[in-house]
């Protein structure tokens, strides 16, 4: 049987990146970046690197009640958040948005959104009251000003007609106008990467960069206003918050180079081939399918499961991201989860020796996606340049994956320029939080300038 492990880690070599291979990713995107800052190259580059004309990071001081709105997956929340000193109660709730909201108009997705909006503010016993709203809005965003934002395209699983190149604070203002009960102030739109690294900084004031890897997989960072070529707010504060969306990195055949072909079939047969190159290498929604994939591969060649799959292995999305995770929590040498997983799938008959293949199959793809987003991370340390920086990170993957916090620490440590310190620090929900945190920063900020 020794074989058949031989070959398999042999086949896996192609998830592996070599350092040389990280290194170049690193200037690749280093390059990427300052393509999106620049005023010349902006249109053509592809880590758009938006300004949200966030210039305030919280300072603790923030007092009062807000509302969030958390948009950014098939369910969304509202919340409300009472800050005090050096405390804040919050009280969420999560909603459903149907399929049918999800795939028909624009106008029907806000409706729906401000019907839950006004309920949630009944069932809180703020319905009479005038509050001020975050908004965090996790698709692609061309951010005109703190309360004006155009979506450019959607992107998981969501196709709302008449939204694409509009201001999606205006389509819900209209929706509240529309039902006309409710008094809502939107203070501020942001992505849930903006929210991650406010929330965080909240806590920490060397948080500086936000980071989400879940579902999807963006990063924002502390950028040096001159730098920044395409603001044009007033220049008096020296630094601005930047949002890559590099989950397109690679849109361009950057990336190209360290692709396989389970990359390529991923893509290929994705809702948005072509687009979200590296997201795709990373994220929550993709890294259970490159897997799958993979297992697939190794079936057909009979090097797996005695050469007999399932029905539902070779369905296309039937490996959940979880199952990564769950795998990869057996210690060695145990394979609890994995049988489990492997027995939902219907491969009850796998062997020892199967089990130890799917696991390492499952290391090879998580470990790759832990190095990538380490290559990105360490490519914004480097270029902020500062002793010491927080990354605030939320998501999925990173939240619930046993070993990706220390393939992270691991690797980000070997990149990054010498004498630069940084620390990794898991975000207490900052779509939610993060989102009250820049409408009351928002609000600190309209009340030192009244």
């Amino acid at each position: 049987m020794r074989q058949a492990r031989d070959v398999i880690r042999e086949e896996c070599e192609v998830l592996k990146m070599t350092d040389k291979q990280i290194k170049e990713i690193m200037c690749r995107l280093h390059n990427d970046l300052k393509k999106g800052l620049s005023r010349a190259d902006h249109d053509k580059a592809t880590v758009k690197c938006w300004i949200t004309y966030i210039q305030d990071l919280p300072n603790g001081k923030e007092r009062g009640k807000f509302l969030a709105l958390d948009l950014g997956g098939t369910n969304f929340r509202v919340l409300i958040i009472n800050l005090g000193e050096n405390h804040f109660d919050m009280q969420s709730k999560i909603y459903a948005i149907p399929k049918h909201i999800m795939t028909g108009t624009g106008i029907a997705l806000f409706d729906h959104i401000a019907e839950c909006l006004a309920n949630f503010m009944k069932e809180h016993g703020v319905y009479e009251e005038r509050l001020a709203l975050g908004f965090t809005f996790s698709f692609p965003l061309k951010q005109l000003g703190l309360t004006k934002g155009v979506l450019q395209r959607w992107t998981k699983g969501f196709s709302c007609s008449g939204v694409v190149g509009e201001d999606v604070v205006q389509g819900l203002k209209d929706a509240i106008a529309r039902r006309g009960d409710v008094q809502i102030d939107i203070c501020a739109i942001l992505n849930d990467t903006t929210g991650t690294l406010m929330s965080c900084a909240w806590k920490n004031h060397n948080c500086k960069i936000g980071l989400i890897v879940g579902t999807g997989s963006n990063a924002c960072y502390v950028e040096k206003t001159a730098n920044c070529e395409l603001f044009d707010g007033e220049p008096e504060k020296e630094e601005l918050l930047i949002n890559t969306e590099w989950g397109a990195f690679g849109d361009d055949g950057s990336l190209d180079f360290v692709r396989t072909e389970f990359d390529r079939e991923v893509d290929v047969t994705s809702i948005n081939p072509g687009k979200q190159i590296q997201e795709k290498m990373i994220s929550g929604m993709y890294l259970g399918e490159l897997v799958r994939l993979a297992l697939v591969k190794f079936t057909r060649m009979g090097l797996l499961f005695g050469g007999q799959g399932s029905d539902l292995l070779f369905e296309g999305g039937s490996f959940y991201t979880k199952y990564v995770s769950e795998i990869e929590s057996d210690k060695p040498g145990d394979f609890t989860s994995c049988m489990e997983v492997l027995e939902e799938l219907g491969l009850s008959h796998a062997s020892d020796a199967d089990m130890a293949a799917v696991r390492y199959v499952c290391e090879c793809v998580s470990r790759r996606a832990a190095h990538l987003v380490s290559a990105g991370i360490a490519t914004l340390l480097n270029k902020m340049n500062e002793p010491r920086v927080t990354v605030g990170i939320d998501g999925s993957v990173y939240r619930f994956h046993p070993h990706f916090h220390t393939l992270m620490c691991e690797k980000i440590a070997q990149l990054v320029r010498p004498g630069l310190q940084f620390d990794l620090m898991l975000s207490e929900d900052g779509s939610g939080r993060g989102a009250a945190l820049v409408a009351a920063v928002a609000c600190r900020e309209a009340e030192q300038g009244s």
